[in-house]
C-alpha cells in the first residue's frame, strides 16, 4: 500500500478513536511509510530536518510515542528504532519481531501459537499481559544464502 493512502487510514483511524494525526506527526508518519524496515529517531530527524529545517528531536520522539501509542509504529526497544506496522487497524495485537543481525532487516510475524503458549505462562504466575513485544535476533533467509 503506498504511504499517501496509509496516511488516509491513519486519519480515519484518528478521526474514529478522537485523536489528533498533527502536521508533524503526519510528516513523520510519512518517512515511516515511505522508508523501508526499521529506522532510529535520529535517522527520522535528519530525514525530517530536510523537509522542517527547524526540526528537534522532540519533535520526532513525540511524533513516535504518539504513533506507537497508536499502534501505527512498533518501537524495537533491542536495536533501538522503530516500524511501521502493515497491520495498524489491529492495534492491540502481539507483536513478534524478526531482527537480522547481519542486515539489520526486521520482519513482522504474527503467530497465535506463541501468543497463547506467553499468554498461558504468564496466567500460570498469576501474570496480566497488557503489551506483548517478541524481538528475536538471528540471519534473515537471504544473509544465510549469501555465507
Amino acid at each position: 500500500m503506498e504511504s499517501s493512502q496509509l496516511l488516509e487510514l491513519a486519519r480515519e483511524y484518528c478521526k474514529k478513536n478522537g485523536s489528533r494525526l498533527t502536521p508533524a506527526r503526519e510528516q513523520v508518519f510519512l518517512l515511516l511509510a515511505q522508508n523501508q524496515g526499521a529506522i532510529g529517531a535520529y535517522d527520522l530527524l535528519e530525514q525530517l530536518k530536510q523537509i522542517d529545517p527547524g526540526a528537534k528531536p522532540a519533535t520526532v520522539y513525540r511524533a513516535l510515542d504518539f504513533l506507537a501509542s497508536q499502534g501505527f509504529v512498533h518501537k524495537i526497544e533491542s536495536i533501538n528504532a522503530f516500524l511501521m506496522c502493515d497491520h495498524f487497524s489491529e492495534c492491540s495485537h502481539p507483536v513478534q519481531l524478526l531482527i537480522c543481525d547481519h542486515c539489520s532487516s526486521v520482519e513482522e510475524i504474527q503467530s497465535n501459537n506463541l501468543d497463547l503458549a506467553l499468554r498461558a505462562m504468564a496466567d500460570a504466575s498469576g501474570f496480566t499481559i497488557t503489551k506483548q513485544v517478541v524481538e528475536a535476533h538471528g540471519r534473515c533467509k537471504n544473509c544465510q544464502r549469501a555465507t
